[in-house]
């Protein structure tokens, strides 16, 4: 069991796939290591890769919006990503890259141990949540997998696409908010 900068350094240290060859950095996560909730997107993009940071470009500047309306502070979750590597031209991971670093992503909700956990987006929702999981059917839903209660949400970057997505995006963000609130 690794404590959280061993695991950190085991993470940038990484080259079990070929993403760490074209990384600027890797995205590990942000947020605070004693979270109630954590939300976990796929992989960092562009801005993420150069910050070192999740969700920072123009998804998480919609993201923080959201966080913003529902009184969600970022100080008070962990956001991460399946992926801790960009891939190239912000494809779709690939399932054995999702593979080969999701074992970074269960160390930091070991440590972390939220009570709920947050998808961002389908590919998120179909490695944590179930294969099968359809975004536009089943956002908002919410899953037990002991110990966690799970659901996803829409991507923010699927709303910069399609802006009609953001009263469903505003009203599951409100049911976390509001779960939060009675635990």
């Amino acid at each position: 069991m690794r404590d959280w900068e061993e695991l950190r350094s085991a993470c940038e240290a990484c080259t079990a796939c070929d993403l760490h060859k074209t990384r600027t950095n890797c995205v590990f996560g942000s947020g605070s290591p004693t979270a109630r909730v954590m939300f976990i997107g796929e992989a960092p993009g562009e801005k993420e890769d150069l910050s070192g940071k999740p969700f920072v470009g123009a998804a998480g500047r919609m993201l923080d919006s959201f966080f913003d309306a529902v009184g969600i502070s970022r100080e008070d979750i962990y956001i991460s990503n399946i992926l801790k590597c960009r891939p190239p031209y912000n494809r779709d991971p690939l399932p054995i890259e999702q593979d080969m670093c999701i074992k970074y992503l269960y160390e930091q909700i070991r440590l972390i141990s939220p009570k709920i956990i947050v998808c961002l987006g389908r590919i998120a929702a179909q490695k944590l949540i179930t294969p099968n999981f359809k975004i536009t059917v089943d956002h908002g839903k919410w899953f037990r997998k002991d110990p966690y209660l799970i659901t996803a949400v829409y991507h923010p970057a699927l709303l910069l696409r399609d802006p009609r997505k953001k009263e469903d995006m505003l009203t599951d963000l409100k049911a976390i908010k509001d779960l939060l609130d009675k635990t």
